[in-house]
Formats: C-alpha cells, sequence, structure tokens
C-alpha cells in the first residue's frame, strides 16, 4: 500500500510513520519538502522505521486544495493528523488552517476513493461537554460556531467543527471515513520520550518547577491519556486493516485519576505530590486575571480536558483484541514519561508545593 500522511512531522506523526514504513510506502505532505525531508527520515529510523520509504510532496493546509499538484498518484489511504495547535488560538486562523484544511484532505479522501483516516480528539464523546456548548447534533449548520469557539477557544472549538463537517461530508458523499480519538498523548511507553510541546510534558514541567501545589478538580477529575506508540499503532492499523468501525476511542480507561497521575509523576520527579484539591471553577476564575496563565503555566482551555466524565471503549477494545495490540500499563507509561522529563530537562532547586 501506499499512504497519504499530513502532520507527518509532529510528534505522532513520525510515531506512525515509523509503524508504517516496516510494511508501506509513505508519501508525506511537507510543506518544505526538501529540509524537511531528510530530518524526517532520520527520526523515522531512530524510531525504528524504515526512513527511505518515506517520500514527500509538497504541501499546505492554508492553500486551496492544500496546495498538491493535480497529477498525485491515488493513495490506498490518507491519514489526517496535520493541525494548528495553539493556546488562545484565534478563530480565523484555526478554522483556514484546522477546518478548511480538514475538508479540504476529506475533499482529496473522496475524489480519489481513499480511505480517510482522521484524528480528532476525544472529548467528541464527552457528551455533556458538548451539551454545555450547545452542540447536540452532528449537522454543523445545528450549531453555533461563534458561541462554541467563545466557550472553547479556538483550537479546540476548530477541532470539534473540524469533526462534525468532515462527518456530515462523509454521510452526503462516498467517503470511507474512519476517525481516531486519541486522549492526551503520554511518553512512549518502554522509553517515555514525549514532545515538549504536549500537554503532558507542561503538565510535568509545573510539577518539576513547583507550580502545583494544589491538584486542580476533585478526586473523580483525571486526565485521560494514551501512549505515543500505542497511538501510532492503532491509527496503523486503521489505515490498513480490511475492517475498521467508524469511531476508534484512543484512550486508556485505567488511566489513574488526576492526584495519582500526580503521585507517580512526583515520585520520579523527586517532588512532594500535592494533596489538597483546587475546584475547576475556582483555577479558571483565577486564569482569567491578567498575566495569571503565564505564571502558572496552565490556559484556561486546557481545563476543559480535566474533568470526570468516564468513557465507553468497548467498541476499541473489541478491534485492538482483533489485531492483536495490547495497551501499555498507564501507570509505568506515566512513570517513564516523568522519569524522561528528568533525564533530558531536569529542573533547578524548586519551591515544594505547601
Amino acid at each position: 500500500m501506499t499512504l497519504l500522511i499530513t502532520g507527518a512531522t509532529g510528534f505522532i506523526g513520525r510515531h506512525v510513520c515509523a509503524q508504517l514504513t516496516h510494511d508501506h510506502d509513505i508519501l508525506a505532505v511537507l510543506r518544505q519538502p526538501d529540509s524537511q525531508l531528510p530530518a524526517l527520515r532520520q527520526q523515522v529510523n531512530a524510531l525504528g522505521g524504515q526512513g527511505e520509504r518515506l517520500q514527500a510532496v509538497q504541501g499546505d493546509l492554508d492553500l486551496p486544495s492544500l496546495g498538491l499538484p493535480e497529477n498525485l498518484a491515488a493513495p490506498q489511504a490518507i491519514i489526517h493528523l496535520g493541525a494548528r495547535f495553539a493556546w488562545q488560538l484565534d478563530r480565523a486562523t484555526a478554522q483556514r488552517t484546522n477546518v478548511a484544511g480538514s475538508l479540504a484532505v476529506a475533499e482529496l479522501a473522496r475524489r480519489h476513493g481513499s480511505r480517510l483516516v482522521f484524528i480528532s480528539g476525544f472529548m467528541l464523546e464527552n457528551r455533556e461537554h458538548l451539551q454545555r456548548l450547545s452542540i447536540t447534533s452532528d449537522d454543523p449548520d445545528q450549531v453555533d460556531w461563534q458561541h462554541v469557539y467563545r466557550r472553547a477557544g479556538g483550537y479546540e472549538a476548530s477541532k470539534l467543527e473540524a469533526a462534525i463537517r468532515v462527518r456530515a461530508l462523509a454521510a452526503t458523499h462516498d467517503l470511507n471515513l474512519v476517525e481516531v480519538q486519541p486522549a492526551t498523548v503520554a511518553g512512549h511507553s518502554r522509553t517515555g520520550a514525549l514532545d515538549s510541546a504536549q500537554p503532558l510534558f507542561a503538565l510535568l514541567d509545573n510539577l518539576a518547577r513547583g507550580r502545583m501545589a494544589m491538584v486542580p478538580g476533585s478526586p473523580e477529575h483525571w486526565l485521560p491519556l494514551v501512549a505515543v506508540d500505542h497511538l501510532a499503532a492503532l491509527i496503523a492499523v486503521a489505515a490498513t486493516a480490511d475492517s475498521v468501525p467508524q469511531r476508534l476511542l484512543a484512550l486508556d480507561p485505567t488511566t489513574p485519576n488526576l492526584q495519582g497521575l500526580l503521585a507517580i509523576a512526583a515520585d520520579m520527579l523527586d517532588r512532594r505530590a500535592p494533596q489538597r484539591h483546587l475546584p475547576i471553577p475556582v483555577l479558571a476564575a483565577l486564569l482569567r486575571l491578567p498575566g495569571m496563565p503565564r505564571l502558572m503555566n496552565t490556559w484556561p482551555e486546557a481545563l476543559h480536558f480535566i474533568q470526570p466524565t468516564r468513557f465507553d471503549t468497548t467498541d476499541t477494545d473489541h478491534f485492538l483484541n482483533q489485531q492483536g495490540l495490547a495497551r501499555p500499563a498507564m501507570e509505568a507509561v506515566i512513570a517513564r514519561s516523568a522519569r524522561w522529563y528528568q533525564q533530558h530537562h531536569g529542573n533547578p532547586a524548586a519551591p515544594q508545593p505547601a
């Protein structure tokens, strides 16, 4: 098979390429292939893949039709990982890259008859959260997107809008859509390697530097996680298996609550784990004060992902069993991620939480 991938240079994308290049040729959509491809091949080789099976084509999610050549050969599957991520992302930028770009990828898959493996997010399965945002339908025209962007912020809102609009396109056109919905990404299950742009890295950094005197939320609150290599393996089989469910929730239901997560990490970081809880509404109010998000290295939008809702992973569990993919033990993944942070980033003497 030949597969096309967007977002190949990202943390997840590199691992997906490493997984797939054992058996398949990959065509990566890159903005600057001449400079990006050699580095990507080296990264893929370092992760155990075969970088020589990786080729590139110039393209950009911000361009009409992705800026791809008209004579592009039809891939058997397209994996759409590309997205613009930033807290406080403005709506116009978020919609241009994450929504219009996703629709352009979906149209490319439809035109070529390719399977589209679309990477969305686990919050699309949080019905209570969607209802708070007044999202009660998969019809994008029935959603007040201005309200959603105001409440959720540019990044999360654009990911929600992109998924719902791609679903609508698939429902009305002949599009083979598989939606993979990842939780917050943890480090590699064996090495703990974690990209510094990941939200979990910021959480570990805050804990290491003494910025977490209290646990956000209640004892029921948790931050669902998935190991990056397990997620990459799931995406790879979603692109290549004969029969795949329409939606795969990439989330480890055994992830401990946030207090438990912090306790495991604190032990690896030689820090005292916070014991007392700070209600989310109180923390959200603090983060509305000027300068507080930067001081606390926490953005209000990130609080949406820490919540008490539990998720039904039955369909994904069945598919994982069929494919022989076992989830790594999440407590070990958390410990290895924290150990990797400590080894590679260290931290100066930091004040301990009270």
